[in-house]
C-alpha cells in the first residue's frame, strides 16, 4: 500500500494512491459505499491503521476502489502520512556524508591561506576521528520535532535567524508494532513502512550551536522543517529497501545522488541499538541521515528563498517543497 493522509473539505482524510499515483482511494468513502456497517478504527487514521486497527479491510478497499472513493490527487492538499508522528529519531547511517562534510569544513577554514593544500594537509582531525570512532561502534542519533513534520507541497519557511538554509536528502522508516531489546536480526519485522525524508538545516544556527555538546538545537528546530512524504509504502511493496536510487534537485537542477545501499548502519541494526532498554511504538519515525551529497552543504551550496527543493526515493515518488521568506 502507498498510503497518505490529506486535507479535503476541511478534515483530514486517510486513504492510498492508485493508479501510477494520480488518484486516492478515500478509505472512509470507499468503507461507505461498500455498506459494510460500523466504520473500523483503523480506516479514518494512518496511525491507527499502523496501529493494527484494520489494515485487511484496506488492503481490500484498495482492490475494490469504489468511484465514489477515488479523489484525484491534482485536487487535495497532501500531509505528511503522520503529522504529527508519536516521534521522530534523525540517525547518522551515511559514513560518505560525515567525511565530506568534514572535507568541505576543512577547505573552507583554509581557503584564504598562502598556501591552501598545504593548510588544509595539516588541518585538525582529531574531532572527525573523534565522531567517526563512535559513528562506527553504534549508531547515532537525536530526537526531531515531531511538531514540525509537513509532507510534500507545503512551503517551508525560512527561519528569520538564518541565512543559510540546506536540504537534506534521507530515507525514513516507521516502526510497525512496541518493540523492546530486538535484535538486529529480528528487527526488520518490525518496520511497517517507508518514506522520503527532508532534514531542513540552518547550518550557520547549528555550527554557532555545535560547541555546546547536546546535538542540534535550533539547527534543526523550525516550523516546517521537518518533511516526510509524499506516502508511507508499506513494507511489503519494497523487496529490498537497501538498493533505492537517491536523487536530490533543486530547481531541476541535480545537486546529488546515492543509494541506500550504502547505510553503514541498516535500519535494521538502529532500531535494535535504540529498543536498548526502551520500547518503541507503532508509528515511530527513524530517519537515515543524509546520503553521500546529499545536501548542499557537502558542496559549500545553500538554498535561496523561492528555490524548490525535489527529494526522489526509487519505489517512494518524489518530495516536493519550496523555500519561502515571510
Amino acid at each position: 500500500m502507498r498510503l497518505v493522509s490529506y486535507d479535503y473539505g476541511g478534515s483530514v482524510r486517510a486513504g492510498a494512491l492508485v493508479d501510477d499515483d494520480s488518484r486516492i482511494v478515500d478509505f472512509v468513502a470507499a468503507h461507505e459505499a461498500s455498506g459494510s456497517g460500523a466504520l473500523p478504527r483503523g480506516l479514518g487514521d494512518i496511525l491507527a491503521l499502523i496501529e493494527g486497527g484494520a489494515e485487511a479491510q484496506a488492503r481490500e478497499l484498495i482492490a475494490k476502489r469504489p468511484a465514489s472513493s477515488l479523489v484525484a490527487i491534482a485536487d487535495v492538499a497532501l500531509r505528511a502520512p503522520l503529522q504529527p508522528p508519536p516521534q521522530i529519531r534523525d540517525c547518522s547511517c551515511f559514513e560518505e556524508h560525515l567525511r565530506n562534510c568534514y572535507e568541505v569544513a576543512r577547505r573552507f577554514k583554509v581557503k584564504d591561506e598562502p598556501d591552501p593544500e598545504a593548510a588544509y594537509q595539516a588541518a585538525d582531525r582529531s574531532d572527525e576521528d573523534r565522531v567517526l570512532r563512535t559513528f562506527h561502534k553504534q549508531p547515532i542519533y537525536y530526537k526531531g520535532n515531531r511538531f514540525s513534520v509537513v509532507g510534500t507541497g507545503t512551503d517551508v519557511q525560512w527561519p528569520h535567524y538564518s541565512k543559510a538554509l540546506d536540504f537534506e536528502l534521507e530515507f525514513a522508516c516507521y516502526i510497525g508494532r512496541a518493540t523492546k531489546d530486538v535484535s538486529a536480526e529480528k528487527a526488520g519485522d518490525h518496520i511497517f513502512g517507508y518514506s522520503i525524508y527532508n532534514d531542513f538545516s540552518a547550518r550557520d544556527a547549528q555550527l554557532r550551536e555545535s560547541g555546546g555538546g547536546l546535538g542540534p538545537a535550533k539547527g534543526k528546530d523550525f516550523d516546517t522543517g521537518n518533511v516526510l512524504g509524499p506516502c508511507l509504502v508499506t513494507a511489503d511493496e519494497i523487496p529490498d529497501p537497501y538498493d533505492l536510487m537517491m536523487i536530490a534537485r533543486v530547481n531541476g537542477e541535480e545537486w546529488g545522488r546515492g543509494n541506500t545501499r550504502d547505510m553503514y548502519w541498516k535500519f535494521p541494526d538502529v532500531i535494535a541499538h535504540i529498543s536498548q532498554s526502551e520500547t518503541l511504538h507503532p508509528g515511530e519515525i527513524l530517519g537515515s541521515g543524509t546520503v553521500g551529497t546529499g545536501c548542499g552543504m557537502e558542496q559549500l551550496r545553500y538554498l535561496r528563498p523561492g528555490d524548490v527543493v525535489e527529494l526522489e526515493i526509487e519505489r517512494i515518488g518524489l518530495l516536493r517543497n519550496r523555500v519561502v521568506k515571510a
